[in-house]
């Protein structure tokens, strides 16, 4: 493991390895392209450089919505040695998505693919952003290209503000988590001595980099460490099973394990030099983690975190491994289970309640949302995750359920209000209801349970049609179904856990 200090951003780690060792192999793509940790840290600082040229400053935010490649990871890292927040996007989001997060994270540039720079360009100046500028997935672009002219960025800067990781908000409106370098340094070297990472360690990597488990949990524990990356551009379960006897370490959603026992070439034979498989951003079934362990000898260590946390929790490297649990807190972080009315903490084992997380982890607020960072927040600097859970005698977390309506679907959150506001927008559509749908491959299939207007007359597929051009695909119903009415309390609260349980087997 290398020396990485908690104080220290991964831009540091990065070049301490390649001043040290700059042939270490960092990263490989499923084509065949190796960087080392020199031409790495290189690349950082040309980029560095480009942004510099168009007038980046510490603290200057720098929107990503970008294909993975080693260019993006670059990008990354030299936001963090510039001092500038980077703010990554997912690339399924539409651009009536993304002219939101333009006006909210103000950035001075935005960097998208090249096929979407002409029109960002126009929404982009509504929005007073400076520059547009673009990377592919092949090494090219126009950022780069300025790199060709621009001198290379040596100097370190010290601003706290790391990233902005957007979250679906319970009001339609997604909120900024603003990360700072102490939470990324921090997490990740916890992570790396947790999980036993090593300078020796090669991660295959196949998940998306906009969200903390690809970025900030794998690449970051990457570099704390000085290991490499098997680098793919998406996950493929025919090139995973090829590359695992090349692999030591797999990070995953709950969907790729559930892909990979369909595969006929998963056995104990292919991951005989495996070490360790990791799942998270989504519940695992305890089904999936028995049936992976009866296949190939491997308990995955399952984990816990979200946006606004990086890792709280984690089963452990060495001990009992519980299908269904999150595992005990991780070291320095502080969990407790409370009353979700009262707040009041639950001392007792296995009692149900809210869970809260303090630590060095924990995100300092939402962008230009004090009234939701302080709502969100105790007074004794615990976080209110909103997810319900409970711990064991023996420490361990399990997750229950959430306060929030959140769906996850392929590792994905998605909320139900988002979705709803766009459905209700339709003509024809009186109102509707989104929830979600135990799915055999996605954990939960986002489903839309629509009232159409009197004596109108919806066709499912019209409604999919229209939402494509205003949501991203992973938040897209996988299944619309029509009602005369929707099932309410009392007080005429829409009652969710009653069309959770009609449509419970919709995907069976």
């Amino acid at each position: 493991m290398s020396n990485a200090a908690a104080t220290d951003a991964p831009s540091r780690w990065l070049e301490t390895v390649a001043a040290s060792d700059p042939e270490r192999l960092l990263l490989e793509t499923g084509e065949g392209r190796r960087l080392n940790y020199g031409q790495m840290a290189a690349l950082t600082r040309r980029l560095a450089g480009s942004l510099t040229a168009l007038e980046v400053k510490p603290g200057d935010r720098v929107v990503a919505q970008i294909e993975k490649s080693p260019e993006a990871i670059a990008l990354y890292l030299a936001c963090l040695h510039l001092g500038a927040t980077f703010v990554p996007l997912n690339t399924a989001y539409t651009f009536a998505e993304l002219e939101y997060f333009l006006g909210d994270a103000a950035p001075t540039v935005a960097v998208v693919r090249p096929a979407d720079r002409q029109p960002v360009q126009a929404m982009a100046a509504t929005c007073g952003v400076k520059h547009v500028e673009t990377l592919d997935d092949r090494g090219g672009g126009s950022l780069l290209d300025i790199a060709g002219t621009a001198p290379e960025s040596s100097a370190h800067a010290p601003a706290t503000l790391a990233a902005l990781l957007y979250t679906s908000g319970t009001t339609g409106r997604s909120k900024g988590a603003m990360l700072t370098r102490a939470n990324l340094s921090s997490n990740a070297l916890t992570l790396a001595h947790a999980w036993r990472f090593s300078s020796s360690d090669v991660l295959l990597h196949a998940l998306p980099i906009f969200h903390v488990h690809g970025l900030f949990v794998a690449i970051n524990t990457v570099l704390a460490s000085g290991s490499s990356m098997l680098f793919l551009s998406k996950f493929d379960a025919d090139q995973v099973v090829r590359l695992l006897p090349r692999a030591t370490v797999m990070m995953g959603v709950p969907t790729f394990y559930t892909r990979l026992l369909q595969h006929p070439g998963l056995h104990r034979d292919a991951v005989g030099n495996v070490r360790l498989f990791v799942s998270g951003s989504a519940p695992l079934l305890a089904e999936t983690h028995r049936e992976f362990q009866a296949r190939t000898g491997h308990a995955i260590l399952e984990r816990y975190g979200m946006s606004e946390t990086l890792m709280n929790t984690s089963n452990p490297y060495q001990g009992r491994r519980i299908p269904g649990s999150v595992g005990p807190a991780l070291p320095g972080v502080e969990v407790r289970i409370t009353d979700p009315d009262s707040g009041a903490p639950l001392a007792a084992a296995d009692a149900i309640g809210m869970i809260e997380v303090r630590g060095p982890n924990v995100f300092s607020g939402y962008w230009r949302m004090p009234e939701k960072t302080a709502a969100e927040f105790r007074k004794d600097g615990f976080f209110i995750t909103g997810d319900l859970g409970k711990r064991d005698a023996q420490g361990y977390v399990y997750i229950v359920g959430r306060g929030k309506d959140l769906i996850i679907t392929g590792g994905y959150n998605v909320y139900p209000i988002e979705v709803e506001l766009e459905i209700d927008a339709l003509p024809g559509v009186n109102e509707s209801a989104v929830i979600g749908v135990p799915h055999p491959d996605f954990g939960e299939g986002v489903t839309a349970v629509v009232v159409p207007n009197k004596n109108q007359t919806l066709q499912e597929t019209e409604i999919r049609n229209a939402l494509e051009q205003r949501l991203a695909k992973f938040k897209l119903p996988k299944r619309i179904v029509f009602v005369d009415e929707l099932p309410r309390n009392t007080m005429g609260k829409v009652q969710k856990s009653a069309l959770r349980e009609r449509y419970r087997d919709l995907y069976n």
